[in-house]
């Protein structure tokens, strides 16, 4: 099983780190913190590259919004450093679901396992 997940990680990046991310971070990343959700953000030494490795899939909405900001060099002091201050009106982070079995769908949906019957609504026979 260690040989499949290791060709496993060289060839793709949505089961985790890629072996050549591995070792670049490694070699060159500084580990700046954690969120929440486990999830690791590092930056290089030498420029101003900065990266998350995820703590399992690799979803981009999986990372919080003040983290968020970080990578994309929103704000140059990481939420470890200087802490976000949040509204009494914000709400927690969740992560996208769409695509998923836990997506949101409304009333009368053919996802939901149970759809509610429609009363405006004749279904069509051909006579």
């Amino acid at each position: 099983m260690g040989i499949l997940n290791t060709l496993l990680r060289a060839v793709t990046w949505w089961n985790g780190q890629t072996l050549n991310t591995q070792l670049f971070t490694w070699r060159k990343g500084l580990k700046v913190g954690t969120d929440a959700q486990g999830n690791t953000f590092y930056k290089n030494q030498y420029d101003s590259k900065r990266w998350v490795i995820f703590n399992g899939e690799a979803e981009a909405s999986r990372v919080d919004p003040e983290w968020h900001g970080w990578l994309h060099s929103t704000w140059d002091e990481p939420p470890t450093e200087k802490p976000m201050i949040n509204k009494p009106w914000q709400k927690p982070h969740q992560e996208n679901l769409t695509g998923t079995a836990m997506a949101y769908a409304p009333s009368g949906s053919i996802r939901r396992s149970q759809p509610a019957p429609r009363a405006d609504y004749e279904a069509w026979t051909p006579e």
